[in-house]
């Protein structure tokens, strides 16, 4: 009777350290959980034409699809002129960018600091600095990059990114921002939307404007688009950049204009500055840019003062923006809006941000409204006096207060007349600063394109056993299956000894 309950015993410990040999390692292996080997930050420094923004972005070391899944978390605007401006003492561009990175560095954990990486990318107030004066914007970029040595960061290098870059990085942001690459579902894990439609970008600047979208039939216009990929997509973008058509350019040009047909070169009327609003402006602040110079009178004195009486004339103020813009270049051509540039038709929704949003900020609009509303807005704000405009605006500051009813007129030619929306698709445009608590700016889309070539951390694997308890219950299971086997071995054969030696003694047996 023992030898049967022994063997039975014996087979359930054998069945029950297999079962739990075979069970702990698949839990082992399915149940692992993958851990993120925490934050990787980068900085990107948005060197405008008219201001130095520095912006933090931090994002998961395990990537996505090998792009990183990015957000802004710090954002610094440099005190003082874009870049451009140091072109005469580039050495004292370290005082302003102290005063940011000084604030960065306390944001990023000091032990990550080297591991951090620093782009800079400047963008049109250089490119036209490089074309105007080419050892001076190599000697900026040399100071700001004898600046970086300084810091703790791994800087990857000054550069001055191309129009297209701007206005694709540009759109890269616009996109992110509104879900339209990854989005969580139920289960809050990012995924891929399903057919939804990207948005084209209008990105307006202080030296020049971009428009990017994915046009109808991208094949048609491949010397047009630019290749992006994103978490593992293709996308053809349609992007073009207008140099001197950023807001204080297009100004100056304007400036220009006046004082080419006024009758004398010291008391010139400006229609779109505000009536009673006077102000003196040296030659070299609107003839000493690239983008005047063909208009400079014989007589240009950098030096020599100019009064410019605002008198807030809505219709001479439009009829004077027209003329920043050739029209006739295209010869009626639909694909071809102005200055014969070739564009396909604009098509879906658009997001507009920068110089956009803050004229129409000024105007009392934000988001979607008629192409009847801006008009109505505009010509009202056009024809106010200068002494009103502290009570009309939400942050009242002469450099920008005087320049609003421009801006907007130059807006409405360029989108009406330049990229010709209408009044039906006039509300498809979305006037939009940020998203949640990111920037619309081309500087975050620049950030994620450089994530793909930054590698992604190994992943940190947590098991639901210590390996040194897995190793330990493996050789303790695997050992009491195999002496419940060589116990089991061991009474077959003593049973089976005991059936035969009955037998043998029953041969022996005398009659």
């Amino acid at each position: 009777m023992l030898p049967r309950t022994s063997s039975v015993v014996a087979q359930v410990f054998l069945l029950l350290s297999i079962v739990l040999v075979i069970a702990i390692a698949v839990i082992q292996i399915n149940q692992q959980q993958i851990l993120s080997p925490g934050l990787k930050y980068g900085i990107v420094i948005d060197a405008g034409s008219s201001r130095t923004t520095v912006y933090v972005y931090e994002w998961p070391a395990e990537k996505e699809n090998n792009t990183g899944v990015v957000s802004q978390t710090f954002k610094c605007n440099v005190k003082g002129p874009g870049i451009s401006s140091y072109e005469s003492s580039p050495g004292a561009l370290a005082k302003p960018l102290d005063d940011c990175l000084n604030k960065v560095k306390e944001r990023i954990p000091v032990h990550l600091h080297k591991n951090t990486s620093v782009y800079l990318g400047a963008t049109a107030g250089m490119r036209l600095l490089r074309l105007q004066n080419e050892s001076a914007a190599n000697e900026v970029l040399a100071s700001i990059q004898n600046y970086f040595r300084a810091q703790p960061f791994e800087f990857r290098g000054a550069q001055i990114i191309t129009g297209p870059e701007e206005g694709v990085y540009g759109w890269i942001t616009a996109n992110y921002l509104m879900g339209n690459f990854l989005e969580k579902n139920l289960w809050r894990t990012w995924v891929h939307p399903y057919r939804k439609e990207t948005m084209g970008a209008l990105d307006l600047g202080g030296a020049s404007t971009q428009i990017s979208f994915i046009p109808e039939d991208p094949e048609e216009h491949f010397n047009s688009t630019l290749q992006v990929k994103l978490y593992g997509y293709n996308y053809n973008v349609y992007t073009h950049s207008y140099q001197c058509y950023g807001r204080d350019e297009a100004e100056k040009r304007l400036l220009a204009l006046l004082l080419q047909k006024s009758n004398t070169s010291a008391n010139v009327d400006n229609p779109c500055y505000p009536q009673n609003y006077n102000t003196a402006l040296t030659m070299k602040y609107f003839f000493g840019s690239l983008c005047t110079q063909s208009l400079r009178p014989a007589n240009y004195h950098p030096n020599q003062l100019v009064n410019f009486h605002g008198t807030g004339d809505p219709g001479l103020c439009q009829e004077m923006v027209s003329l920043l813009f050739n029209f006739t270049a295209c010869r009626d051509r639909e694909d071809c809006p102005f200055n014969g540039i070739h564009q396909p038709k604009a098509k879906g929704n658009f997001v507009a941000f920068s110089g956009f949003y803050y004229t129409m900020n000024a105007l009392n609009l934000s988001g979607h409204f008629s192409l009847d509303d801006f008009n109505s807005s505009m010509w009202f704000f056009c024809s106010q006096s200068w002494a009103q405009l502290p009570f009309m605006l939400p942050k009242f500051e002469e450099i920008y207060a005087r320049s609003y009813c421009f801006s907007a007129n130059f807006i409405y030619y360029l989108l009406v007349h330049g990229y010709n929306f209408s009044a039906e698709t006039w509300p498809q445009i979305h006037f939009q600063k940020e998203v949640g608590n990111s920037s619309i700016a081309w500087s975050l889309g620049y950030m994620l394109s450089l994530t793909n070539m930054i590698p992604a951390e190994g992943k940190l694997i947590q098991l639901p056993l210590r390996p040194s308890l897995f190793a330990g219950l493996l050789i303790f299971l695997t050992a009491t299956a195999l002496l419940c086997l060589l116990f089991l071995v061991y009474l077959c054969v003593v049973s089976y000894r005991r059936k035969n030696i009955p037998h043998i003694e029953h041969v022996f047996i005398p009659e």
